[in-house]
């Protein structure tokens, strides 16, 4: 995804029990837990940094799928079965380091949400809680004695530069090397956060790093809500002249591409997680227009953006950069997208909605 990242805003509780030492598939009530009798779960997912937008979709995806959840939080509550809540502060080890011994996964969503004001403060908390959360991490896994097999770390569609023409995947993607839509400081952070997950010392464990771009899903937090909004508003044009390619995944593949790659074995490195079909935004508001039913979006110039992202406490670089990004690894190793374009994408959630 972008740097925008809608998972930093909390959607609900989550669960504060802690893990038990009983073995997988007990039928034993530790704290608020409950199982199913005789049914197995297929293992114990770790997920950092879980407890927002991106978090909740993926505990919903993988408890259906069998899989037991431990989310890393800084503010433990309690929520639903299967899932436990352990609190982290992102930075240090502690007692939630036995939780990873024996899992079969460590996803890490962590990190301050960059929909804010890149003053000096906010750009050290965005810097911080991406790197530190990534070392300790990676220094928790080292300590395993059985340690989880895949660790799958956020990254971020923003690492690539900024491009009209050029698509850009894993293999022939330029890392931006000079700001050309404001992002210098986005593909700073994006650098240092792919630099400490490499350099952790895992070498029993694969290591995957989700270049994820923007995640469209229908629940308040995301940044589809924030888009229907604008358009419900009479302000659904292009944006900035509308030329900048936008780079999205619908919730359903993100959580599938997440499951994926946990349970495939010989995918490590950087994969991009992106719709094979990244679009202008001029097109982009037009298909949210369409589904909407809105005829009419009022257009929004280069320095109404810079007006309304000052208003908004944002930055204009969220909207403007040219992002398009595809998803080479995945579709080559077979992945199947539910939505490769953005009309069926848009018109599932919207259905959803109402």
């Amino acid at each position: 995804m972008s740097l925008f990242n809608p998972s930093e805003k909390s959607l609900g509780p989550v669960n504060v029990a802690r893990p038990s030492s009983k073995a997988e598939g007990s039928t034993e009530t530790a704290g608020a837990r409950t199982q199913t009798p005789g049914i197995l779960p297929k293992g114990r997912i770790i997920l950092a940094g879980g407890s927002g937008f991106l978090g909740r979709v993926l505990v919903s995806a993988l408890l259906e799928a069998g899989y037991e959840i431990v989310v890393l939080t800084r503010a433990p509550r309690k929520t639903e079965d299967g899932v436990f809540c352990v609190a982290w502060n992102g930075n240090s080890l502690g007692n939630w380091v036995s939780c990873l011994e024996g899992a079969r996964a460590v996803v890490n969503l962590a990190g301050r949400s960059v929909n804010c004001r890149y003053h000096a403060r906010n750009r050290q908390a965005i810097l911080d809680s991406r790197v530190q959360s990534t070392r300790v991490l990676g220094e928790a896994i080292g300590q395993c004695v059985q340690p989880p097999p895949v660790w799958l770390n956020s990254s971020t569609a923003t690492l690539y530069k900024h491009s009209l023409d050029q698509a850009m995947d894993e293999t022939s993607g330029i890392i931006a090397a000079t700001p050309e839509a404001r992002d210098a400081f986005s593909v700073e952070v994006a650098l240092a956060w792919e630099s400490a997950f490499d350099e952790a010392c895992t070498p029993l464990t694969r290591k995957v790093a989700l270049r994820t771009a923007m995640v469209f899903g229908p629940v308040n937090g995301g940044v589809f809500r924030v888009l229907r909004r604008l358009v419900r508003l009479g302000l659904g044009g292009p944006m900035a002249g509308g030329r900048q390619f936008v780079s999205w995944i619908h919730e359903s593949d993100f959580a599938n591409a997440v499951q994926w790659l946990i349970e495939r074995d010989g995918i490590s490195g950087p994969v991009n997680l992106a719709a094979p079909n990244p679009l202008p935004n001029r097109e982009m508001m037009e298909i949210f227009r369409s589904v909407c039913g809105v005829r009419f979006g009022l257009p929004a110039t280069r320095w109404q953006l810079e007006l309304g992202a000052w208003l908004l406490r944002t930055e204009t670089e969220l909207i403007i950069k040219s992002r398009r990004v595809t998803p080479g690894r995945l579709q080559a190793a077979g992945f199947q997208f539910a939505f490769p374009n953005l009309n069926e994408a848009l018109l599932d959630i919207e259905q959803r909605l109402k």
